[in-house]
């Protein structure tokens, strides 16, 4: 299904004010299972980073990794780069009004964008499906990199990634996906491809992490797919689901997965 539109209507609802927005990121970062564990490997990153680092967001959307980022270290240069200039627009318009002058946002391909040694650290979070010419988004990120910068990738595995269980006969839940997902070995060997020299990968989104995905998002955007009137009774079936994924995120989190729908892969240069 086509997942862009309703992404961009539970937006508009909660872009009003700042405040809903900062509301919005929050259950976010709550909702998203992904964003557990995005978290929890950039504070390990900030241990050692630098106190000024430069950070790249390669694929921003809403900018929730930026807020979370530049509420971690006001020191640190973050930019963000997206495809969509509505979302650039929209990223720099809420980050001007809420003060936070140590962000700033570029339409950009990333097949073609490149900014020689800049980075200290690139994040990419949910984008490398949505791109066929993966190998050489992998070399500009490379290049991009200062040496001892690390690329951080959340992406789908093709352990059903996508929610496809059946590669032959079931299609992916997110139309906008170029692949289901990536095998862990293949991803490792494309980045080192590149230029990486060390590759680290594991696997998110276990069993725990499924069953969350399913209750806090796949069966919510499949009802507001069907009819906006849905949004009416959301509140309501939050109220119910929102704890039993909070511990459901809490698990998988915590946790080591022999297999997962989802990949977390870094690379050093």
């Amino acid at each position: 299904m086509q997942y862009d539109p309703i992404k961009r209507s539970l937006g508009s609802v909660f872009n009003s004010t700042p405040f809903l927005r900062k509301v919005f990121y929050r259950l976010l970062d709550l909702l998203l299972l992904r964003s557990w564990h995005v978290r929890r490997e950039v504070k390990k990153w900030a241990a050692t980073a630098p106190k000024d680092a430069s950070i790249l967001d390669a694929g921003s959307g809403f900018g929730q990794y930026d807020f979370y980022m530049s509420s971690k270290n006001p020191g640190w240069k973050i930019k963000g780069v997206d495809v969509k200039e509505e979302q650039i627009a929209d990223c720099n318009n809420f980050f001007s009004r809420i003060g936070r002058k140590n962000v700033t946002f570029a339409i950009g391909d990333l097949t073609a964008f490149t900014d020689a040694s800049a980075y200290n650290m690139i994040l990419s979070v949910d984008v490398m499906e949505h791109i066929l010419e993966d190998v050489q988004v992998f070399r500009n990120f490379y290049a991009s990199l200062q040496k001892g910068g690390m690329v951080l990738i959340s992406t789908p595995s093709d352990q059903g990634g996508s929610d496809v269980h059946d590669h032959d006969e079931e299609e992916s839940f997110i139309d906008e996906h170029v692949r289901d997902g990536y095998n862990i070995d293949e991803i490792q060997d494309k980045l080192k491809l590149a230029g990486f020299s060390r590759t680290e990968a594991r696997y998110q989104y276990g069993k725990p992490g499924q069953i969350s995905w399913r209750l806090s998002m796949k069966y919510p955007i499949l009802a507001l797919g069907k009819t906006k009137l849905f949004f009416i009774l959301l509140p309501f079936y939050y109220i119910i689901t929102f704890p039993v994924c909070l511990v459901l995120n809490y698990v998988d989190a915590t946790s080591v997965h022999k297999t997962g729908t989802g990949l977390v892969v870094k690379a050093w240069k």
